[in-house]
């Protein structure tokens, strides 16, 4: 496993298993899977409604909690000091943990500015090892960064071949701020698995296009939580350290990108009252 190191020291695998639309009913067993392939990084979120499952395979796994890095968020519906404080506790029973490794705001929607001063209390309590913020682009981000007294350490955003975030990421530099991938392979759009680029040059190492695609994430320095409720694709995304792109292939897949979403667009205005009926 290769390890990046956050802004305020803490050491966070840069490959982890994500949950997201995972059932609940589902979610224990697949992260006991993921864990048992080799995942020590687990990545869930209030939203998702299964921290219970993940929590359950925490205690199960026979593994030391330092083992292992689980990283949560706060949704839009917690925004705000208080209503931040009552959910961090509710999501330390629910993962049934005296600390989270990592915890993001999930979006930049209603007063997480109250949200993060409530984070950076849990930060200092003990009860969280590093904070961060998730789907702010680089104005919000600017904006948080600039007044919040213990700087974001991790900034979860859309990343994949066709989405490298390359004007963002030299804001996240600029703060020490590390980069996170959802949806590094986007959700299969843009008929992801059967890019050209990413079949030839997996095939010349064995690998599949999705493998070459997380090794190009992982080579360009972004955190990875692929997503499977199967045990050999949970393998597949894991099997991803054996082989090394070269500067001609890094550039070949760097030419795939868009700069624009696959998804949606926080500069939207039917995008942001959709988020607003969920706050």
């Amino acid at each position: 496993m290769e390890y990046v190191t956050l802004n305020n020291g803490v050491k966070m695998p840069q490959l982890g298993y994500g949950v997201y639309q995972t059932p609940p009913e589902e979610t224990e067993k697949c992260v006991l899977s993921a864990i048992k392939t080799g995942y020590r990084s687990i990545d869930t979120a209030q939203a998702y409604g299964n921290e219970e499952g993940v929590g359950n395979a925490i205690s199960k796994c026979g593994l030391p909690r330092e083992d292992l890095f689980i990283t949560t968020k706060i949704w839009i519906s917690n925004a705000g000091y208080e209503k931040a404080k009552v959910s961090i506790e509710e999501s330390l029973k629910k993962l049934n943990t005296d600390y989270i490794d990592l915890l993001l705001i999930h979006q930049p929607f209603g007063d997480y500015y109250g949200t993060y001063h409530a984070m950076e209390e849990a930060y200092k309590a003990g009860k969280v090892r590093a904070i961060g913020v998730s789907n702010f682009y680089p104005d919000r981000f600017i904006d948080i960064a600039h007044f919040a007294e213990i700087k974001p350490a991790v900034n979860q955003v859309e990343t994949h071949v066709f989405q490298q975030q390359k004007e963002a990421r030299k804001y996240f530099e600029k703060y020490h701020t590390q980069i996170m991938s959802w949806g590094p392979f986007a959700e299969g759009k843009n008929d992801y698995f059967n890019t050209p680029a990413l079949k030839e040059i997996g095939a010349k190492y064995g690998k599949s296009s999705a493998q070459t695609a997380l090794r190009f994430l992982l080579q360009s320095g972004v955190v990875l939580i692929p997503k499977s409720v199967h045990e050999n694709r949970m393998q597949e995304n894991f099997d991803i350290f054996d082989f090394e792109l070269t500067g001609e292939e890094m550039n070949r897949v760097e030419a795939l990108d868009t700069g624009k979403s696959l998804f949606f667009s926080h500069y939207d205005p039917e995008t942001v009252e959709w988020f607003m009926t969920m706050a």
